[in-house]
């Protein structure tokens, strides 16, 4: 299935299935409450197809029920030039590093990013494949973890660099508002296949900037569900962005951060395109 989520007449976040050009409605309050229904009563909730997938304004697909779970330096490739930009000796963790978006960050496809100058200098891009959670779920076995995820969708981790090492925890530089886009759709892992055989890119006004593939993670997304499910309860729409490859622009030389009308394009093979705006005031 292809599923998101869509504004109606009065501003209401509606979820909907996509079927070729046309949308069909979902008998639910939101996405997360389709999330929650038992698998076998999922289908009898989908109306007809009758919507045209192009008149629609979309938002994001779900909208988690808690902060966003993120994993950082989690190619081998990205934890190099990050090391390389700091100065530093690369020392890889042992488990994966958890840090988290607030819920306010999150933004649709197609949208305007709004961010003030002032607040920061140093705005950048990260181009994510994100997993949303299917189910209430503890102590993930790693071999089994791949039956806790609904669906798969793009993420971009827009991020204020200068406030993510002022601050030292990252918190606070990676959950300004707007900055989680996610989108364009959630796709069921039945459309998907193998979830670490994913071409993964960002693009920067039509100039491709990172491409790598999910096959070069470091931590596995089970390995990240086992890991991040231990003695920690997950639940149903739980959204966890699993890292970014290469080409940030804070480790270019010289760094390249986002300026004003910047059109970024994170671009994942099946998943589709998650384009985002940025208006820097």
């Amino acid at each position: 299935m292809r599923l998101i989520s869509y504004f109606d007449d009065d501003g209401t976040l509606r979820p909907g299935l996509v079927r070729e050009s046309l949308v069909a409605p979902i008998d639910a309050p939101d996405m997360r409450s389709f999330i929650e229904l038992p698998p076998e009563r999922r289908n009898e909730r989908i109306g007809a197809p009758t919507l045209d997938a192009a008149a629609l304004v979309y938002g994001p697909p779900v909208v988690p029920p808690r902060n966003v779970f993120c994993v950082g330096r989690n190619y081998l490739e990205h934890a190099m030039e990050g090391a390389r930009a700091a100065g530093r000796d690369l020392k890889l963790p042992d488990v994966p590093t958890f840090f988290t978006k607030a819920t306010t960050a999150v933004l649709g496809p197609d949208a305007v990013a709004h961010f003030d100058a002032s607040i920061s200098r140093e705005y950048d891009y990260e181009a994510e494949l994100a997993v949303v959670i299917g189910m209430h779920c503890r102590d993930v076995d790693e071999s089994r973890a791949l039956e806790a995820i609904f669906g798969y969708t793009c993420c971009n981790d827009l991020t204020a660099r200068d406030l993510q090492r002022a601050h030292v925890q990252w918190m606070k530089g990676k959950s300004l508002d707007e900055s989680c886009p996610l989108g364009p759709a959630i796709l069921t892992p039945d459309e998907i296949g193998d979830p670490q055989a994913l071409d993964i890119a960002m693009y920067v006004n039509d100039v491709e900037k990172q491409h790598s593939s999910t096959a070069k993670m470091i931590f596995s997304i089970p390995r990240i569900i086992a890991e991040l499910s231990r003695g920690m309860t997950l639940l149903p729409g739980d959204v966890i962005a699993t890292g970014t490859p290469e080409g940030v622009g804070f480790a270019r030389t010289p760094p390249e951060f986002l300026r004003d009308g910047d059109l970024l394009e994170v671009r994942i093979e099946r998943i589709g395109s998650l384009r985002t705006r940025i208006a820097l005031t």
